[in-house]
């Protein structure tokens, strides 16, 4: 199998405007999107994208997100070596995602091509 490619990585922000305007007009990072909940910048392989702060993902928390091409295959292969999951293939926002816990209990999300809905 291959590994896991590192896709996101997803700050949860109180306040999406002041953040976009940090990333972008102080950092310079150029935007790819911006809406109320969620906004990406254009950071090469790995996508830097902000999350509207809520109750189970408090301001300043930062969640990993990879991809792999067969989520499915992966998540098989995984469960059994023992991962647990915290929420099995699904499909959100267009895309086939799953969310695990790491060694440390930090969630990690994981994603597939949005192909493989059946």
């Amino acid at each position: 199998m291959m590994a896991p490619k590192l896709a996101y990585i997803i700050k949860f922000v109180p306040d999406m405007d002041r953040a976009v305007h940090f990333y972008r007009e102080t950092l310079g990072l150029p935007l790819k999107f911006q809406s109320p909940g969620w906004s990406e910048f254009l950071t090469g392989e790995t996508t830097l994208a902000l999350h509207a702060a809520d109750a189970d993902h408090p301001a300043g928390q930062m969640r990993l997100g990879f991809r792999v091409p067969d989520l499915r295959a992966f998540c098989a292969e995984m469960a059994a070596k023992g991962m647990q999951f915290t929420m099995p293939p699904t499909m959100q926002f267009g895309v086939l995602m799953a969310q695990f816990m790491d060694s440390e209990g930090t969630e990690v999300s994981i994603s597939g091509d949005s192909t493989q809905s059946s």
